[in-house]
């Protein structure tokens, strides 16, 4: 069996195209442990990307762009801290960029390999990628939807705020889990 028919058995309707992101039923997240105890979930409420699936999927490609000041823990207080030098430093960089450099088939999903930048440092990042689901709306148009995941570490991207509790353990932890829920329309 192709990757093709691969990709069409495990997401049916499967289609090339250029597609743009459906923002208000899709979702750019994360999760990072807080003070070793509890886990703060946060997402961004501004982004877009250029989805490119290929004939055969492992030609397809990514590009995108989030507003990092767009950031909702909901906590303002919170919000405008990780917005700072501390964390994201956003007057500085205000954007994060990711720009995928291949596609791989994993098993029954797909991995994006890829380039994260964020404060100025890129590094690879892959991202677990599973097919939705890809069909006709009921506006005209034709939808696809991907789930992404990934994780990682908030120091190899010049993400050092260090607060210590008294106990010795970390304020927020260098691991963080990415989300990434997308419906996409193909563009005609």
């Amino acid at each position: 069996m192709t990757v093709t028919e691969s990709a069409a058995r495990m997401a049916p309707g499967y289609k090339a195209g250029t597609w743009a992101i459906d923002p208000v039923h899709s979702e750019v997240a994360f999760v990072v442990r807080h003070m070793m105890v509890s886990k703060v979930r946060g997402r961004f409420g501004t982004y877009s990307a250029e989805i490119v699936t290929g004939e055969n999927p492992l030609d397809s490609s990514v590009t995108a762009q989030i507003d990092l000041s767009s950031i909702n823990t909901g906590s303002e207080q919170r919000d405008a801290h990780i917005r700072s030098a501390d964390f994201f430093e956003v007057e500085t960089y205000p954007t994060m960029t990711y720009r995928s450099t291949g596609v791989r088939a994993e098993g029954d999903h797909f991995v994006l390999d890829g380039e994260l930048t964020l404060k100025g440092v890129t590094r690879q990042v892959p991202l677990t990628l599973e097919l939705n689901g890809f069909g006709p709306d009921p506006y005209g148009g034709y939808r696809a939807g991907f789930t992404g995941t990934s994780e990682i570490n908030r120091s190899d991207f010049g993400v050092n705020f260090g607060g210590v509790m008294e106990t010795g353990g970390a304020v927020v932890s260098d691991k963080v889990s990415l989300h990434l829920e997308i419906e996409a329309v193909l563009k005609s």
